[in-house]
């Protein structure tokens, strides 16, 4: 019988273990949100950076000239309502320019408050500019009726900003609280404007932010980066090797499979899912709101993944070896994400609810990659995008991702903007599972070939995420086991 000291012992290293696991997933959860933070700091302060430098030769990002026409006394915008007097810094100016349409016409423009334009065109028949629309360019308006006739424009003092004459004249004026509005009318106060308009926008903010977006962006991606790795280091360290070697292919005592160097019998990155003889008819309608913590899980060890293959890229670059605590947590992120979707929404073959581990378990769905003894330094250049090409076009089609391209400029663009697809993935598991659905049965020759899609997909995930230098099979595998035997080159 073991002594009350020893069974202490034992709970005091456990709970230090869950601990030091705990840790570890906080460094990556955080991390992740900082890297996250500060990958948009960057970005804002790139867009910034190029925004500013297109103000243009005058400082001011200019729409293109466009005609508007009324056959009334005056073109009038809404009021534009802003409150800008809180803002402890300067947004902006505006300068918005018109030029009359008739040869020689002169024209007047003015920006006033809203309570001083709507009495000087109280009675006055007008027209408000109620909407602009780009592409293509529309204009909607609306008429306001009256019988009056307006006085001179240009001689009325409540303007805040105003300009007339012949050929083009510009309006400029700093954003600041009120509430304005734009008015086009001919200088001499007779009917029927027509003008070509344009806008223009100009803001030293976007300067002034770019270096503070750029050098804290920078900062929190590589603070958070860092803490991604400490993470995915300490819970890759826990994740055990793999538990069964390729039929065929030993493992040796260091967890490194030979297939590189002993005439591979099979592709090192091994899928496997066993069919559940006894599912549920009507689980799966829920199955993707029960697996909702598994993907809130699965975006923050996804987003770690691509921190973790960046280090993993220059790790192998410089010392042809693939850190094997990051190794363990990538392919751990593969196995956990194979579960999920294997009782999900890609194969839908099981009831079992998908632990919440890295490690390899009894669950009936399992992935598994031989560590590589070395890696090619030069490969790793250019696998991960170039040589893995052919293999994307062929994922894109299987997850309808090149049907959606496709669709952007082809005859499936909807109406709104939306491409129209399908995915021939999603279309074999639906009709597995409208046939669970009714006949109570999964067609066995309907799952193999879904395997076989995503033991394809799996193992160009490998190659690309760099786990092995050895190229995919453009192979369809089917089953839920790996074929033994089978020459991966």
């Amino acid at each position: 019988m073991k002594s009350n000291s020893t069974v202490d012992t034992k709970n005091r290293h456990s709970g230090n273990a869950r601990r030091g696991v705990a840790g570890f997933v906080v460094a990556l959860v955080f991390g992740t949100l900082l890297a996250l933070f500060g990958a948009g700091g960057v970005i804002g302060g790139v867009a910034s950076a190029v925004v500013s430098s297109q103000q243009g030769s005058e400082g001011y990002f200019t729409s293109e000239a466009r005609e508007f026409a009324a056959t009334s006394y005056a073109l009038s915008s809404p009021p534009a309502p802003l409150g800008v007097e809180s803002i402890p810094f300067n947004l902006g100016s505006i300068r918005l320019s018109a030029e009359s349409a008739a040869p020689g016409g002169q024209v007047f423009i003015g920006i006033g408050p809203k309570a001083e334009v709507e009495s000087y065109l109280n009675g006055v028949h007008r027209t408000v500019i109620t909407g602009v629309q780009t592409q293509p360019f529309r204009v909607s308006y609306s008429d306001v009726p009256g019988q009056g006739t307006p006085e001179l424009p240009g001689k009325q003092i409540f303007w805040a900003a105003q300009a007339s004459g012949t050929g083009a004249q510009h309006v400029t004026m700093d954003l600041r609280s009120g509430a304005w509005v734009l008015v086009i009318m001919n200088a001499d106060a007779s009917p029927g404007v027509t003008v070509n308009m344009a806008a223009g926008f100009h803001s030293e903010l976007f300067g002034a932010i770019t270096p503070a977006l750029l050098t804290g962006g920078v900062a929190a991606l590589i603070i958070g980066a860092g803490l991604v790795a400490l993470g995915a280091v300490g819970m890759g360290r826990r994740v055990p090797s793999s538990r069964q070697p390729a039929p065929g292919n030993p493992v040796t005592a260091d967890g490194v499979s030979p297939t590189e160097f002993a005439g591979a019998k099979s592709y090192p990155a091994r899928l496997t899912g066993q069919l559940d003889p006894q599912l549920s008819r009507g689980l799966w309608l829920v199955k993707w709101l029960l697996s909702l913590p598994h993907m809130i899980v699965l975006f923050f060890l996804w987003c770690a993944v691509v921190i973790t293959t960046i280090f993993a890229g220059f790790a192998i670059l410089f010392t042809g070896r693939y850190p094997r605590a990051l190794f363990n947590f990538n392919v751990g992120v593969l196995r956990w994400n194979w579960r999920v979707t294997f009782y999900a929404y890609s194969a839908l073959a099981t009831d079992k609810y998908p632990p919440f581990t890295l490690a390899a378990t009894e669950y009936p769905a399992d992935f598994e990659v031989d560590y590589p003894r070395e890696l090619s330094r030069g490969l790793v250049l250019v696998k991960w995008w170039l040589l893995v090409l052919p293999h994307l076009l062929v994922v894109a089609i299987f997850t309808s991702a090149a049907w959606s391209m496709w669709g952007r400029s082809g005859d499936w663009q909807s109406d709104y903007g939306r491409t129209v697809g399908f995915s021939l993935l999603g279309i074999l598991v639906l009709i597995a599972a409208v046939g669970l659905l009714f006949t109570g049965r999964y067609q066995r020759p309907l799952f193999d070939l879904i395997m076989g899609i995503n033991r394809w997909i799996y193992r160009v995930a490998s190659y690309t995420l760099l786990l092995r230098d050895e190229y995919p099979p453009f192979r369809l595998d089917q089953g839920p086991d790996e074929p033994a035997g089978a020459d991966h080159k």
